[in-house]
């Protein structure tokens, strides 16, 4: 059973209510220049859709780089949990509870394992981390594990729901195969927030002052503006293309070499 870090239930109502909340959203994936140098490929995979009439549901997942099949391991984490959380909501009025998500990680990892023995692999090759966000009406639902992040604007202050977290040693962290459990955040509380963003630990230097333990407004206020702006719901194609070229662009390779992935979610 994967280790719970920490869980908090909501405490108290937040600012924002009601159904009618108009979701909109880009997102791109790029593949790291140091990726591109060694011949392997983009390690990083995320997903996005709406759930229902006022759910999003939203997932990071980064392969580990020193993993055979962590790409595949990115890719399954991120399918399995977007068909568990819509198969939950089609049939449940409420969110899932801890004990349900922990359940959840429980049965992802016994098909990596599974998936492992019949490729006469381990596990660890199928190394992966989690950023989930599920954004109802009324509460905000995170599953984190590992170096991604969350962020999430309250006003005009952009707040960390899920920090990176790095494991014992440089340039290390947690994945959802680790033995003998994964150290899982989940974390439940009302949504006070208008906006999010999830992103791999490509994007990390850009996007968070490690000093500060805190987001850079400079770089998430632009991202969101075109965001705010649309006035149509659902996947915004063209932003998209649009941040995918930046993230390729030379002033974000030159400041990070691997895979970068990033989710901007507008809601209002």
């Amino acid at each position: 059973m994967p280790s719970l870090s920490k869980i908090q239930q909501p405490q108290m109502a937040g600012q924002w209510r009601g159904d009618d909340v108009v979701w909109r959203w880009a997102a791109a994936s790029v593949i790291g220049t140091s990726h591109i140098r060694s011949g392997s490929r983009l390690q990083d995979a995320y997903a996005i859709s709406r759930i229902g009439d006022s759910s999003v549901f939203a997932v990071v997942s980064d392969g580990a780089g020193s993993a055979q099949f962590g790409a595949y391991g990115a890719w399954l984490t991120c399918r399995f949990l977007t068909v568990r959380f819509r198969e939950w909501l089609r049939n449940n009025p409420g969110l899932p509870t801890a004990e349900e998500l922990v359940d959840w990680i429980d049965e992802l990892r016994d098909l990596i394992f599974a998936i492992a023995g019949r490729r006469e692999s381990v596990p660890r090759q199928f190394a992966a981390t989690l950023a989930a966000i599920l954004i109802s009406p009324d509460e905000v639902l995170t599953l984190h594990i590992g170096d991604s992040a969350i962020v999430g604007r309250r006003g005009t202050e952009w707040d960390v729901l899920c920090w990176p977290e790095n494991g014992e040693y440089a340039s290390s962290t947690y994945f959802i195969t680790d033995s003998p459990e994964p150290r899982l955040n989940i974390i439940q509380q009302p949504r006070e927030h208008d906006a999010f963003a999830l992103f791999s630990d490509g994007i990390g230097d850009l996007a968070l002052s490690q000093q500060e333990q805190a987001a850079h407004l400079r770089f998430f206020e632009p991202m969101m503006r075109p965001v705010d702006k649309e006035l149509n719901e659902g996947h915004i194609v063209q932003l998209s293309a649009k941040l995918t070229a930046y993230l390729a662009g030379p002033s974000v390779c030159e400041r990070t070499d691997d895979d970068k992935t990033l989710i901007l979610i507008s809601g209002g």
